[in-house]
């Protein structure tokens, strides 16, 4: 037992020890570690080179660590790397780059944690050495609730949000939303989603939703949803079918007689396909690449049912390329939308093209969108109210620059921009609809009528991993007739911005 003089030489010694020695000691063994590791990665690749045309077989995968998962769905998974064992001439290099995508492919699901990923020999046969690979899974916690406050686009909102992950131990999500705020008053969305075949990539989304949102602010109304999508994605694109009825409630005094018109229930049902091909190195602040996005939506026609029939597309683009290295880059972007009237039924029952309705059309103007203007503040109008349009052209450059002392690399920015709008409703369309093609030709034509509302301007920009947040100050340089500009300070917080 030591004695308590003992104790004290320990004490002093333990004091006269120069904190800044300690520090370099711990330095001394992380380096030396890491040299360490370092040389055992270098030898692993050398040893991976030098055999990499070695005539291999998987000879058997070991999946260690998953509980709430399904054996078959993990055997589904794998079916591809033994199909891999097939083909003549796989060699060691083509073994471990399947290996790694299957561990890519287990990730992808979002249920897991990063595999790890070992592999031995199990001898030789037939000339071809034989692999055992061991992927070592942990699977993440089945429930996640998150709540939280959300500000953006002039709207403030509270919101939770509860997810039940691989419910039926095959990948599958189930998650339930609930929102309340200033304009979107209450939104309520149960969602569940699946892959099919066991592929991350190819997804069943299927869903069921209620809103109550305030149009006050531009068009006098209210607008309830109630609905339900059924839809399919993978890789670059996204199809499927929605319902919905909408409710056109809450009038203010003095509503415009379009919004009077439109008020009261409507049903659409709709086909929709999105395609989107991004290759940008940041979507919220993009340096270089570019990306295409094109949606379209066929509604009512045929046989779909509900009591808006309509074709409505719309394309984006977008291009960024820094200039040098200076930290400096440009972006600009383009895009356009078609709102053309069909003929809603079939056979006996079918009835001409009408004009679109209020909640159908288009909106432009915003601090996420054409900065410069207030939202929804450009296109055509009825007294107070916008009321939307069926054709738009949009678009804008922007040449971001690095803050002195902050570097580059931040995703702090200056920014200087332009961008202009041009929104119209279709010119003369007749209740009866036999004038569908002229007027959308006199729609086309009316966007080349005279200039475009431009706006001009200067700010901060900083993107947030979960949002994009921008303080312009915005000058107004054409502003067509009866449409609301902004000049000054326009804050926009948002995860779309064009």
């Amino acid at each position: 037992m030591a004695s308590s003089a003992d104790d004290d030489v320990i004490d002093r010694l333990k004091r006269n020890v120069d904190p800044t020695v300690v520090s370099g000691r711990e330095a001394a063994i992380q380096k030396r570690a890491a040299e360490q590791y370092e040389k055992a990665q270098n030898r692993l690749r050398d040893l991976v080179d030098n055999n990499s045309t070695l005539p291999v077989t998987i000879y058997s995968i070991r999946i260690n660590g998953p509980k709430n998962t399904r054996k078959s769905f993990v055997r589904k998974v794998l079916e591809e790397a033994f199909e891999k064992n097939k083909e003549p001439g796989l060699t060691l290099d083509d073994a471990l780059r399947e290996l790694r995508r299957q561990c890519d492919t287990f990730q992808k699901f979002g249920i897991f944690h990063p595999p790890s990923l070992y592999i031995d020999s199990a001898g030789e046969k037939d000339g071809k050495t034989r692999l055992k690979a061991q992927i070592n899974i942990k699977e993440l916690s089945r429930f996640i609730l998150k709540s939280g406050t959300d500000l953006g686009n002039t709207e403030g909102s509270g919101y939770m949000n509860v997810t039940y992950r691989n419910m039926f131990g095959g990948a599958e999500s189930l998650s339930g939303y609930v929102s309340r705020g200033t304009r979107t008053r209450s939104a309520y969305e149960l969602n569940f989603q699946t892959p099919i075949n066991s592929n991350p990539d190819m997804l069943l989304q299927a869903s069921g939703y209620s809103s109550t949102r305030s149009h006050q602010y531009y068009a006098s109304h209210d607008e309830v949803l109630r609905g339900g999508k059924l839809g399919v994605r993978w890789g670059e694109h996204e199809t499927g079918y929605t319902g919905v009825w909408r409710q056109l409630t809450d009038l203010a005094q003095g509503a415009s007689s379009t919004a009077r018109a439109d008020a009261g229930d409507s049903v659409k049902s709709s086909l929709w396909h999105t395609f989107t091909r991004d290759h940008r190195d940041n979507h919220l602040l993009p340096t270089r690449g570019w990306m295409v996005k094109m949606e379209n939506e066929v509604a009512g026609w045929g046989g779909l049912g509900g009591d808006v029939a309509f074709w409505k597309n719309e394309i984006e683009t977008q291009i960024a390329t820094p200039i040098g290295t200076s930290g400096i880059s440009v972006s600009a972007g383009l895009r356009g939308g078609l709102l053309y009237p069909l003929s809603l039924g079939v056979g006996d029952n079918k009835k001409p093209p009408q004009p679109s309705r209020i909640n159908d059309r288009f909106k432009l103007g915003g601090p996420t969108d054409v900065r410069g203007f207030r939202e929804c503040g450009l296109g055509p109008r009825d007294g107070k109210d916008n009321v939307g349009g069926d054709v738009y052209i949009a678009g804008g450059a922007n040449i971001y620059f690095p803050l002195p002392k902050v570097g580059p690399e931040k995703p702090l920015r200056l920014q200087a921009f332009v961008n202009s709008g041009r929104l119209v409703g279709l010119q003369g369309l007749t209740k009866g609809g036999e004038n569908v093609n002229s007027s959308v030709s006199n729609a086309l034509k009316e966007l080349g009528n005279g200039l475009p509302s431009v706006a001009a301007g200067f700010g901060l920009v900083y993107a947030h991993p979960i949002a994009r947040f921008e303080l312009n100050f915005c000058l107004p340089l054409v502003t067509r007739a009866r449409e609301r500009s902004r000049k000054g300070l326009q804050l926009g917080i948002g995860i779309n911005f064009r």
